[in-house]
């Protein structure tokens, strides 16, 4: 009997038990600690844009004549002494011309010694009376025409010369063979492209380009420093040389050149470089580079309430990003409180817990 009562009792107080926590209410989800920052002034803020190390000569080289390219004397990268060969040109048409040029030189210049022979001999017969002065003047006329001849096919002559030399291509000056765009076989027009670059020894510049949204805030002389990719340490100072009237139609950007103020500063042909340039105090304010998320190309932050202790988003305007941190040109007040590591797992209207870097609590109050 006892054991039949304990049956029944059991399973009973059980279900009473488990039907009082299904009515109790669920435990309340306790509030995500995040690390909290406020907006910083920017100190000294600039712009970073990457360029690269040119020479600032770079004549394209191209033959002055057509013909088939018989011979490639240098490579990309080979220094080259002025007048040193490049390239050269099948010969053999331009010495052919030569040739016949040089034939029709000596037929005009023995021609030129007849009618020199006869003009003299009727000039003297004029005097005596013994031609006619119409006899004498076509005479006359004969040599002058075989003067003028001779003049015309010595100037074809010298035309023909200077194309024989043309059939080698020379470097204009001391440098380094920037692009190579020639082989042996291939068969180029007169000016046709450009077959070499050459980078000519001397100054060096550092090729970028500026957005165009920004064009407006930068000018020819402004003052810049430059940083090598080989020399991360040091900064030189620069300046804009050169900037572009018109953007690039497919990169819409606008070529700019930074000449070193310093022309014994070592930086070679093709180094990487970054050139900075002060915004000029446009930046008030800056937030650490972790604090900030996208989301269809629009940037923005986590803020958080003070008085609830809750997050919602902050669409914000930035300049160019920094090392590790990121200018804010719009959005932001200098007593918001900004979260500033974790961002990707937050939530609008999450409730969290401020923290500092050391993790101890940040009562969120502005700044005075």
């Amino acid at each position: 009997m006892l054991r039949h009562v304990l049956s029944v009792a059991v399973p009973l107080s059980l279900s009473v038990l488990l039907s009082a926590c299904s009515q109790s209410e669920p435990p309340k989800p306790l509030a995500r600690p995040a690390m909290v920052v406020q907006p910083q002034p920017a100190r000294a803020a600039t712009e970073a844009y990457p360029g690269e190390v040119h020479a600032r000569y770079e004549p394209d080289l191209a033959f002055r004549i057509g013909g088939k390219v018989s011979k490639r004397l240098v490579d990309s990268g080979a220094r080259v002494r002025r007048d040193q060969p490049l390239a050269e040109l099948d010969p053999e048409d331009v010495r052919l011309q030569l040739e016949a040029t040089r034939a029709q030189v000596a037929a005009a210049e023995a021609n030129l010694q007849t009618v020199r022979t006869e003009y003299q001999r009727y000039k003297t017969l004029l005097e005596r009376k013994l031609v006619s002065q119409s006899q004498f003047d076509n005479i006359e006329n004969t040599y002058r025409a075989g003067e003028a001849r001779l003049k015309q096919i010595r100037a074809e002559y010298d035309v023909a010369r200077n194309q024989a030399e043309y059939a080698v291509l020379r470097a204009p000056q001391d440098g380094v063979i920037a692009t190579r765009r020639v082989e042996v076989g291939q068969v180029v027009a007169a000016g046709q492209g450009v077959l070499l670059t050459l980078a000519a020894d001397g100054d060096r510049e550092v090729a970028i380009s500026f957005p165009e949204h920004a064009i407006e805030r930068f000018r020819i002389g402004e003052n810049v420093s430059v940083e090598l990719w080989s020399q991360p340490d040091k900064r030189f100072s620069g300046h804009i040389r050169e900037l572009s009237p018109a953007a690039d139609p497919q990169s819409r950007t606008f070529a700019a050149r930074v000449a070193f103020d310093d022309a014994k500063v070592s930086a070679e042909i093709g180094q990487s470089a970054r050139v900075y340039v002060s915004a000029d105090g446009q930046v008030p304010l800056s937030v650490p580079l972790a604090a900030v998320s996208a989301e269809g190309g629009q940037a923005f932050v986590w803020v958080v309430d003070p008085a609830t202790s809750t997050l919602h988003r902050q669409p914000i305007r930035i300049g160019p990003f920094a090392e590790d941190r990121v200018p804010v040109l719009e959005g932001l007040k200098a007593d918001d409180w900004v979260v500033a590591a974790g961002v990707q797992v937050l939530r609008e209207g999450q409730q969290v817990r401020p923290v500092d870097r050391d993790n101890r609590s940040v009562k969120l109050l502005a700044k005075e």
